[in-house]
């Protein structure tokens, strides 16, 4: 965030003397405020070393590595393998006699492994970026006190994270699991939801972002034009790839027809980008938009398949694993471990570009983002594929932050220093429905008992495959209702649109 460092302080002053060379500056700041333990910004080692990185990114770096740390110590718990090597105890970890009769009697304590320790590790994650999501709503200014809360406190948050696991693993099991389990299942489709509007969204700016640059210029069209061939290409040799692999001639009707449906909404929605009477409603609309949202079916379905059970025919005498990747076709197909690793790899990748985009939009749109991101238009192209960095709010809204007239010739307007960079609540937000997702994910969603690592992604069951199934029919819904739903009704013209300004300097820590 440019200009939004206005906090000074001992740490500040050292990195200044450090990268200024100026060996005269003697500065002793406290341990607490160095080592992140205090109020002040954990920025001093981010602008010593990477100086284009400010407290913003930086925080947004930590949170999404303790969400890292976090979903790996869940995977670790729930992989059986894992349990059986390091601690020895085949049907999990126990809580120890001594606490377990001080905590509950003569009750049946809680495993500290499988799914129930996915579960309370989980709430613990979930409940500690829901109370910053409460604390940090109506935030705008990073110079504020409750900023800091976002900013600082480093040391302070770990002891409180692992304060709500600790909390969480006190819980008997017929208290957590029936009642935390909806509200996960609740959690996890609404991020379900959240990533599509995203996946759409970021395909439509991106559409009318470089369309804006085509019209002006042919070498925009060019890039537009390649970008579309690139995407329909990767649809199309993961259509192959996934009929190759993941279809048997003995079997697997259903990956047959479910191949077959996808690839008929892919051409449906290619044919429908470039209709007339779409166009008249939506001169933007084009084929990049409707690759790229091809390709997210597409990984949708290689999602979903690889998530179903695997079916089991008699060919030649020899019972045969089907409908999963294996060496060859007529030899028993064994589940992939590379397969499993990089579907999970994808799925992680898209809920951090989820909690970092939707983070970005709210602060930069407002609460409504997710109506008027659709209705954004770009004044000039840009290699950004989204959004604009800033806009500027219009005379009235945010009250306190409408600066006057006469300050537009400054050379240094103050407004920009008062904004942040993405909405700290709304990631905070996003976080918390992150975790619930991970958590279903991890233990099959709705057949959490007995959920092991090795079983969820080589295995799979048929409650994740369906989730993944109607998550890929939502995506074409949702793209249907943008492209048709102008023709219900004229889009009314704003006389005076606002303004928006284009930077590119933004980092995006989500990949």
């Amino acid at each position: 965030m440019v200009g939004g460092k206005a906090i000074g302080g001992p740490s500040t002053s050292l990195c200044l003397a450090q990268r200024s060379g100026v060996s005269s500056v003697t500065v002793n700041p406290p341990f607490y405020q160095v080592s992140c333990c205090g109020p002040d910004p954990c920025t001093c080692c981010c602008h010593c070393r990477w100086s284009p990185l400010t407290e913003s990114p930086c925080s947004r770096l930590f949170y999404i590595c303790l969400h890292i740390g976090a979903s790996a110590v869940c995977c670790l718990l729930l992989s059986r393998t894992v349990v059986e090597r390091v601690w020895g105890k085949a049907h999990g970890i126990q809580m120890p006699s001594g606490v377990c009769a001080h905590l509950f009697g003569n009750s049946h304590c809680p495993v500290l492994s499988g799914s129930g320790a996915v579960y309370r590790i989980c709430a613990g994650t979930a409940t500690f970026h829901l109370v910053q999501a409460v604390l940090l709503v109506h935030l705008h200014s990073p110079t504020s006190l409750r900023a800091q809360l976002h900013n600082s406190f480093w040391l302070l948050k770990m002891l409180f994270l692992l304060g709500f696991c600790a909390v969480a693993f006190c819980v008997p099991d017929e208290h957590l699991f029936p009642a935390w389990h909806y509200i996960g299942v609740c959690g996890g489709f609404t991020f379900i939801l959240l990533q599509l509007v995203l996946i759409t969204a970021f395909a439509h700016s991106w559409n009318k972002n470089w369309q804006t640059g085509a019209a002006q210029d042919c070498r925009w069209f060019l890039a537009m034009l390649l970008a579309t061939l690139g995407f329909y290409s990767m649809a199309a040799v993961a259509a192959v790839l996934l009929f190759r692999h993941y279809t048997h001639p003995a079997g697997c009707l259903l990956n047959k027809m479910l191949l077959s449906l996808h690839l008929c909404f892919c051409g449906l929605l290619s044919f429908l980008s470039i209709t007339p009477c779409i166009h008249l409603k939506q001169p933007r609309s084009g084929l990049l938009q409707a690759s790229i949202i091809s390709c997210y079916i597409m990984y949708l379905t290689f999602s979903a398949l690889s998530s179903r059970p695997p079916e089991t025919v008699i060919l030649q005498g020899q019972n045969h694993t089907l409908c999963l990747p294996g060496l060859s076709k007529m030899e028993p197909q064994t589940p992939d471990t590379s397969l499993a690793v990089l579907s999970a790899g994808i799925m992680y990748a898209c809920v951090l570009f989820a909690c970092n985009e939707a983070s970005y939009l709210a602060e930069v749109f407002g609460p409504l983002w997710i109506v008027k991101v659709y209705s954004y238009e770009f004044q000039k192209p840009s290699l950004c594929f989204c959004c604009p960095e800033t806009v500027e709010p219009e005379e009235g809204q945010r009250g306190g932050d409408a600066r006057p007239a006469d300050q537009d010739t400054s050379p240094a307007p103050p407004v920009q220093a008062q904004q942040l960079s993405y909405s700290y609540s709304a990631f905070h937000f996003v976080f918390f429905l992150a975790s619930l997702y991970v958590m279903v994910t991890l233990t099959n969603w709705f057949s959490y008992e007995g959920a092991e690592l090795e079983k969820t992604f080589t295995k799979g069951s048929w409650a994740t495959f369906w989730v993944k199934v109607a998550s890929c029919w939502a995506c074409v819904l949702l793209y249907l209702g943008l492209l048709l739903a102008p023709l219900c009704w004229s889009p009314i013209q704003d006389p005076k649109p606002p303004i928006f300004r284009q930077h590119c300097h933004r980092i995006n820590t989500a990949g």
